[in-house]
C-alpha cells in the first residue's frame, strides 16, 4: 500500500488517500474514481509531499524538540466538531450493516442504485475493494446500528 496527499482543485482541500500502488492511483484517477470527500470534486492531482529522509550513518540528528501537549479542552472540542461531522455526513446515508462490501460493490458495477451508504466491513473485505477501486474510507468514530440507540 502507498499513501498520497490528494489535493482537489476545485477547493483546494488537501486529503490522504491509500493506493495498492502508484499504477492503482493512476487507474483510478483516470476513471475518475477519486473524489474529494469535503466537497466531492472529481477533479484531484497528488499535492507535493515531503518526504522524509533518514540520516547516514555518519550523521547525528542533533535536534531537540518538545511539543506542548494539546490542552484536554481543545482535544474535546475538536473530537466534538469531528462526531458533529460524521453525524452529518451520515444523516443522507443509508445503514447498511454487515452487507456493506456486497452493498458497495453493486454500487460500484451499476447492479444497484447510487447512493451513500455505511456499515460494517472486515479488513479483508475493505482491502478487497480498494483493490478492486472501489472507494471506502473508515468513520472516526464508532455508528449504532438503527434501532439499537440508547
Amino acid at each position: 500500500m502507498i499513501v498520497f496527499d490528494i489535493k482537489c482543485l476545485g477547493g483546494g482541500h488537501v486529503f490522504e488517500a491509500w493506493f495498492g500502488s502508484t499504477a492503482d492511483y493512476e487507474s483510478q484517477l483516470a476513471r475518475g474514481l477519486i473524489q474529494c470527500p469535503l466537497c466531492g470534486a472529481d477533479a484531484v492531482e497528488k499535492a507535493a509531499m515531503a518526504p522524509r529522509l533518514g540520516l547516514k550513518g555518519n550523521q547525528q540528528d542533533d535536534r531537540s524538540v518538545v511539543a506542548a501537549p494539546p490542552d484536554s479542552a481543545s482535544v474535546k472540542a475538536t473530537m466534538a466538531a469531528m462526531a458533529q461531522m460524521q453525524k452529518k455526513l451520515l444523516e443522507n446515508s443509508s445503514y447498511v450493516g454487515g452487507r456493506f462490501a456486497d452493498e458497495a460493490r453493486a454500487i460500484h458495477l451499476g447492479e444497484a442504485d447510487a447512493r451513500p451508504i455505511h456499515g460494517k466491513a472486515t479488513r479483508a473485505e475493505t482491502v478487497s475493494l480498494i483493490e478492486e477501486g472501489i472507494a471506502v474510507a473508515p468513520l472516526p468514530f464508532p455508528v449504532v446500528e438503527p434501532g439499537k440507540e440508547n
